[in-house]
């Protein structure tokens, strides 16, 4: 699955929704833009964004093939609406990484605020939270060690305070990272050696329990 295809798939039905009617096709053309198709068009652009967040965030990570990973992009989290935008299989086979890309404000930091990741003045833990539950999921699924499988939020626009933060969910620590920060922090991760047997292995299990994403 291309990394973003199912947030830009919203995008396109968001938009086609707003044009659907003959009376919301006419007041585009007269340039009357009503407070639903305003809505509409926020939401879509929302779902844009995200899109070319994670197709930026495919091809940030597109190197580490070369290294031995194995990279899966946009999968179905089963059982769920949810799904994964970027699962990570390490070069050694022993450990995952889930990766969630956000996309938010250029103009508001990334920082802790009593424990609780905020852009700008905005709590977004809710979202920490959610990728964690998401490493909590695929561990389980896997029939892994929690320890085994990393939850990693990478923030597109946003400066992040310090160049990274640590923020701790009910299903363990997250770490936060802006877009130069990433590669640096998944070769500097601790990992057993390369064994590209065991890789193939785990990423082929990966494939067996979760499906490309669709809408």
């Amino acid at each position: 699955m291309t990394a973003g295809r199912s947030a830009a798939v919203r995008a396109a039905q968001l938009r086609a929704s707003a044009r659907r009617s003959w009376w919301q096709r006419l007041l585009a053309l007269l340039g009357i833009r009503t407070a639903h198709a305003r809505r509409t068009a926020h939401a879509a652009a929302r779902w844009a964004h995200g899109a070319e967040g994670e197709a930026h965030t495919a091809r940030l990570l597109a190197p580490l093939q070369a290294a031995g990973w194995h990279l899966r992009h946009d999968l179905a989290l089963p059982k769920s609406r949810a799904n994964l935008d970027h699962v990570l299989i390490s070069p050694c086979g022993t450990a995952i990484v889930v990766l969630d890309t956000k996309h938010w404000h250029r103009g508001k930091p990334t920082h802790l605020l009593g424990g609780h990741v905020h852009c700008g003045t905005d709590d977004r833990h809710s979202q920490v939270e959610a990728v964690a539950r998401y490493a909590h999921r695929v561990a389980t699924l896997l029939g892994l060690p929690a320890g085994q499988v990393a939850p990693l939020l990478v923030i597109h626009g946003s400066p992040i305070t310090g160049g990274r933060l640590e923020a701790h969910t009910p299903h363990g620590l997250v770490h936060v990272l802006g877009t130069d920060g990433l590669l640096p922090t998944l070769h500097a991760a601790p990992h057993g050696r390369p064994n590209a047997r065991a890789a193939a292995r785990l990423a082929a299990r990966v494939d067996q329990h979760f499906r490309p994403y669709q809408q």
